[in-house]
């Protein structure tokens, strides 16, 4: 008898376990079957610039107007990271609002996006490759951010709906690799990730499918704790059809134990990760932590992928760099790491093309177009280069080797016409 009892408990144990695991799913498809940005792992967010309570209260309220105009978001994660003993600690100025935000400065789409999009949401600016803006939400908002626009309540270019664009690169044979932009294509539910990956697989001519994306070091946890994501990949990212992941990783201290935990999970799920950072005033402009970035990359299996100069964006005043000194800091700290990390290339992403530049010697500008809107890829260009030159369009003569593009479609708004504070922030 008793061990007909000791048998009963056992059972009604693993039923137990069985039943809690049962809510568990049940609790996750509810939270991910409507597309929604939900997910496995889910740090708590914040919007409220009041919720931090590590800033002092009058700091705070003079940070307010600043997210009026362009918005906040962080998680508790990612905060956890900051030093805030230390006011000028890089964690917290890619992600804490900087009274230089409000300064007049740049324009909201610095690169001409507008003229890229052939469909909503779909921007095809280069031959072989389609971008399809599929997110307008964010792990956290970095304060550089270039297409910090999306994130206005009367801008609409990230869509939910990214049929149209998978129709044009369905009938456009030339894009043979497709990058998933937006946002960030991570925060969205693996279901809406899963449907868009595997349209996408059923085009031919699409080999690579990329995925720009802050997760790996906003919230490692949506990653390796979400075995859905994990199986996506395992699935679609094959030796003939790969799948890379774009990742953004900005300073050496965001490459923690959980970020590293995720470039291991996705590196066993087959994906191929790289990176690419812009060098900002105050946060990597040092060659010792560039260099260090550059190291902890390559040991991670991470290839460092592209530096790029900071373009010249509404608000992005303070981490504005002359184009002098970052070739100066990029070559500084290339010169300390080992030959994986020298293969990053420094290029300024430019309405025309990518312009990678090659040296800065003497007051002049060696540049190149490493990619061109207008098919002048390898062009090779010799331009002056002034002491306060912070962007191509700053070097005289510039204008001899573009020409500014047409818009394809005007089912996009150019938010460049637009009033420059709008009334309110979608968060």
């Amino acid at each position: 008898m008793k061990n007909i009892i000791e048998i009963c408990k056992k059972i009604m144990n693993v039923l137990d376990i069985l039943l809690n695991n049962l809510l568990l799913y049940v609790i996750i498809e509810l939270l991910t079957n409507d597309g929604g940005v939900i997910h496995v792992a889910m740090p708590k967010y914040i919007t409220n610039i009041d919720k931090i309570e590590q800033i002092p209260k009058e700091e705070r309220e003079k940070l307010k107007p600043i997210t009026e105009k362009y918005v906040f978001r962080v998680n508790d994660y990612y905060l956890s990271l900051i030093d805030w003993n230390d006011p000028n600690d890089p964690i917290r100025k890619l992600v804490i609002p900087n009274e230089g935000e409000m300064r007049e400065y740049g324009r909201w789409d610095a690169s001409d996006e507008d003229t890229n999009y052939v469909v909503p949401g779909c921007q095809h600016k280069y031959k072989t490759t389609a971008l399809l803006l599929v997110s307008e939400v964010c792990g956290a908002y970095c304060r550089y951010c270039f297409r910090k626009r999306l994130f206005r309540s009367d801008v609409k270019e990230a869509m939910a709906d990214v049929q149209p664009g998978i129709d044009y690169i369905r009938k456009t044979p030339e894009i043979n690799n497709v990058l998933l932009t937006g946002g960030d294509p991570l925060i969205l539910a693996t279901k809406k990730l899963r449907m868009i990956i595997e349209s996408l697989r059923e085009i031919e001519h699409v080999k690579i499918i990329r995925i720009g994306s802050k997760m790996p070091v906003f919230n490692p946890m949506r990653i390796y704790e979400d075995e859905s994501l994990l199986q996506l990949i395992r699935e679609f990212s094959s030796p003939e059809k790969r799948i890379y992941i774009m990742a953004h990783v900005n300073h050496p201290r965001e490459i923690t134990k959980e970020a590293k935990k995720a470039f291991e999970a996705l590196h066993d799920a087959g994906a191929i990760v790289v990176n690419q950072t812009p060098v900002l005033k105050g946060i990597n402009d040092d060659p010792v932590v560039l260099g260090e970035l550059l190291d902890k990359l390559s040991w991670a299996g991470v290839t460092p992928y592209y530096f790029f100069v900071n373009r010249p964006v509404a608000g992005n005043s303070d981490f504005v760099l002359t184009l002098k000194e970052v070739y100066d800091i990029v070559e500084q700290a290339k010169a300390r790491t080992s030959g994986l990390g020298k293969r990053v290339r420094l290029s300024m992403s430019h309405t025309s093309g990518k312009i990678e530049i090659l040296a800065i010697e003497n007051g002049k500008a060696y540049l190149k177009y490493h990619q061109s809107r207008d098919g002048n890829y390898g062009q090779f260009m010799v331009l002056d280069c002034p002491d306060d030159a912070t962007w191509f369009d700053d070097l005289p003569g510039n204008e001899k080797y573009w020409k500014k593009p047409k818009k394809k479609t005007d089912q996009v708004v150019s938010v460049n016409e637009l009033p420059d504070h709008p009334k309110k922030i979608a968060q």
